[in-house]
């Protein structure tokens, strides 16, 4: 079973991110990056040298693999807007949702696992933290994709004591390029549809 202070770890980071995002913060690309990728690692590490079967190592992966899906869906719901000329993302029912069957598909998993051989069950039981950092690197992933997409200049990390916010130029430049590309399509499918409105018309 999880350790104490892996269990510390997790109630802390999901505490953290499901607060602040409940009640809207900006858009702040180290956290989204930094914290689950440091999560995932130390989760690596807890359960690299448990996972010694085949079995223990495809309910790993399964389950590591349905965090990442639940991950980009999550993505997928948080509302984005823009605030400050800057993105500002907020959590939504079915955000929550998703974060409330992605803990509880992880236990059942471990139920199932313990149930089928309990002696793989040790590694598996102790890759929660694993898995929650790997789903929220995906969320974080796709919320970054959508709200540069859209435009909005995403935040390296949020400055303090009314501090402005720091950038970074990589996204800075991604942003440019996706949002290049969305206007370019949205030339396009206007032209198109444009076009299509004048064949119609005798």
């Amino acid at each position: 079973m999880s350790g104490p202070v892996e269990i510390v770890l997790i109630v802390a980071a999901v505490g953290y991110v499901m607060v602040r995002r409940l009640i809207g913060e900006p858009a702040q690309a180290k956290q989204m990056l930094i914290l689950p990728a440091v999560l995932s690692a130390v989760g690596l590490s807890t359960v690299s040298g448990d996972v010694k079967t085949a079995t223990s190592l495809v309910f790993l992966v399964g389950t590591a693999a349905i965090s990442v899906v639940l991950g980009v869906l999550r993505g997928a719901s948080v509302r984005i807007s823009r605030r400050d000329g800057a993105a500002f993302v907020r959590y939504t029912p079915v955000t929550v949702g998703l974060w409330v069957a992605n803990i509880v598909l992880k236990v059942g998993v471990n139920f199932a696992l313990n149930a089928f051989d309990p002696r793989d069950a040790g590694g598996v039981s102790n890759s929660l933290l694993l898995t929650i950092g790997v789903g929220v690197l995906a969320e974080g992933l796709v919320v970054l994709y959508r709200a540069l997409r859209a435009g909005h200049q995403v935040l390296w990390t949020q400055g303090r004591d009314g501090a402005p916010g720091q950038t970074s130029p990589l996204l800075d430049n991604l942003q440019r390029n996706l949002g290049g590309r969305a206007a370019e399509w949205n030339t396009q499918s206007g032209h198109d549809a444009n076009q299509t409105r004048r064949n119609l018309v005798p």
